[in-house]
């Protein structure tokens, strides 16, 4: 135990040292970082956020527990065979990448973004319409449809 635990803080010193590393245990609380750079990575290619907040809706989420976690500790997410399926992120379907996950919440945080700005818009102008002088009031409108 002692000895894995030496040559991962080994590991992570000389990661610290590379900027090209895939991956970094960091001391403190952050925890672990991922090289994510235009010299680690291929060709970027866009990603159309509204259908991949489409899968996150349909993506089944639940609560559970790891066999060797204490009784009542819990975790929250999909399975990995889920996710894997629906985006088909990662190199396999048993585990998930924070990456991955970290990836797929921004660019679902983005599509709801425009999609209330295109909400907003719309209200805007149906206020705009509203507020004409020409336009009957409600209480007109209705008058008129009553009839005599």
């Amino acid at each position: 135990m002692i000895a894995t635990w030496w040559r991962a803080a080994r590991a992570a010193r000389a990661a610290r040292r590379d900027p090209l590393t895939r991956a970094q245990v960091l001391a403190g609380p952050a925890g672990l970082a991922s090289a994510a750079t235009a010299a680690t990575t291929g060709p970027a290619k866009a990603v159309n956020g509204h259908k991949v907040l489409e899968e996150v809706l349909r993506l089944p989420v639940s609560t559970w527990r790891y066999h060797w976690d204490p009784p009542d500790v819990r975790h929250l997410g999909p399975m990995a065979q889920d996710w894997h399926a629906a985006f088909g992120l990662g190199d396999n379907n048993v585990t998930i990448s924070a990456t991955d996950t970290n990836g797929v919440a921004l660019v679902c945080i983005q599509a709801l973004h425009r999609r209330i700005e295109d909400l907003t818009a719309q209200v805007e102008t149906l206020r705009e319409q509203a507020a004409r002088p020409d336009r009957p009031s409600l209480a007109e409108a209705t008058e008129r449809q009553a009839g005599p």
